[in-house]
This record gives structure tokens, C-alpha cells and sequence, in this order.
């Protein structure tokens, strides 16, 4: 049986991993900062507290798991602020988005670097952190943040493969979630069948790319 580890499952993109890794029959830790009562009725461990923009985020989720090896690590927790223009900028919310989109997710990649050993990780990013893909401009933090995601996974790739660790980062495409206020072109369990389906192809030749949930490989 696999032991999977989500971040942001409480909700989204987070919740409908969670439910298609439980489908498959393996054990989850479901990380978020508050459970939601969908969360509640899968049956799977619930971390709460768990803010990726805390220091202290590496050291709750490192107690959690204790010695258990890691099949799968899923760092989904992110956000987006919207209105930020070159005409109203909102410096504080481009920070607030690089603790939570950029810097987060490695802190509870290195608090889980030996159970991760072997094992996968995905890096669920967005494809507005590509530079070559960047036709409309705007969105500063939001694509900055998911910039510096991207180059950080690539290190954490590299970094890890001599462990047998491998990583992919991954788009999961215009989603309807609560986070862009229901807006998009497909359902969260389209999904995260998709992304599932990614992270199923990835080895440790192909650790460090960028793909579409749909198998579309992204431009840097």
C-alpha cells in the first residue's frame, strides 16, 4: 500500500488528489490549515495547522509522518491574489505569495527529505510561472511566485536524484475552484486524474520537466 502525503487538501485541487489516491486504495495525509467537512468523509489522516508560510510548518509535518517512507508528496497549497496590476500594485501580496507558492512547498520538501527516498514529488504550479508563455503580462506576484517554484523544483530534481527521488511540476489547467472564484474549463477530479496520471509516467529520467496535466509539455 502507498502512503501518500497532499498539501491544501481540505479543498480543490488538494481534495480531489486526496479522493482519487484514497480510490486507489492507498493511505493519505491530508495537509491544510483548517479540514472542511468533505475532507472529514474520506476516512484519511488529517494534519490541520499545517500553513506552509509558517517556519515552523516543516517540523509539524515532519512529527506527522515520523519514519514512514513517502510514496508521494503532492505540495498543491497555494494561493492567488487578484488585482495586481502595474497600475495597483500590491507589493505585500507579492510577498505574502512567495511564502506561500515559492518557499512553502521546500519547506516541507527538506523537513521530508529522507522519507522521501525513492519516492516521488510533484509540485503543482500554474503555467503563468512561464516566462516564454507570458502573453498578457499583469498578475505580478502570482506569476513570480510560480516562477520561482518552478526553477526551485528543478534544484530540488537535481538535488534529490542521487536518493532515487524523482520530481515533476506540474499545470493542472484552468481548474473551477473556490481559489479563482469557480471560473475554468475543467472540474477538480478531471483534474487531478490527469496530474495522477503524470506523476504515474515520471521516473528519474524524466525527473524536472514541466508538463500539462493533460501530458502537454510546458515551455520554461
Amino acid at each position: 500500500m502507498t502512503f501518500s502525503m497532499v498539501t491544501g487538501a481540505n479543498r480543490g485541487i488538494g481534495l480531489a488528489l486526496t479522493k482519487a489516491l484514497v480510490a486507489r486504495g492507498g493511505t493519505v495525509l491530508a495537509a491544510c490549515r483548517q479540514s472542511s467537512a468533505e475532507l472529514e468523509t474520506l476516512g484519511v489522516e488529517i494534519l490541520t495547522g499545517v500553513d506552509v508560510s509558517r517556519p515552523e510548518c516543516g517540523e509539524i509535518v515532519a512529527q506527522a509522518v515520523g519514519s514512514r517512507k513517502i510514496d508521494l508528496l503532492v505540495n498543491n497549497a497555494g494561493i492567488l491574489l487578484w488585482g495586481d496590476a502595474i497600475d495597483t500594485p500590491n507589493f505585500a501580496g507579492m510577498v505574502q505569495q512567495f511564502e506561500v507558492n515559492a518557499v512553502g512547498p521546500l519547506r516541507i520538501t527538506f523537513a521530508l527529505r529522507s522519507q522521501l527516498a525513492g519516492g516521488k514529488i510533484a509540485f503543482i504550479t500554474s503555467r503563468m510561472g512561464s516566462i516564454a508563455d507570458n502573453g498578457s503580462g499583469g498578475a505580478y506576484g502570482y506569476r513570480m511566485s510560480k516562477a520561482a517554484l518552478n526553477i526551485a523544483a528543478v534544484s530540488v530534481a537535481r538535488d534529490l536524484k542521487s536518493q532515487g527521488t524523482a520530481v515533476i511540476i506540474l499545470h493542472p489547467g484552468m481548474v473551477k475552484t473556490e481559489m479563482i472564484g469557480g471560473r475554468g474549463q475543467i472540474e477538480p477530479d478531471e483534474a487531478a486524474a490527469g496530474l495522477l496520471s503524470r506523476i504515474d509516467e515520471l521516473n528519474l529520467e524524466t525527473s524536472g520537466e514541466f508538463f500539462h496535466q493533460n501530458g502537454e509539455e510546458l515551455p520554461w
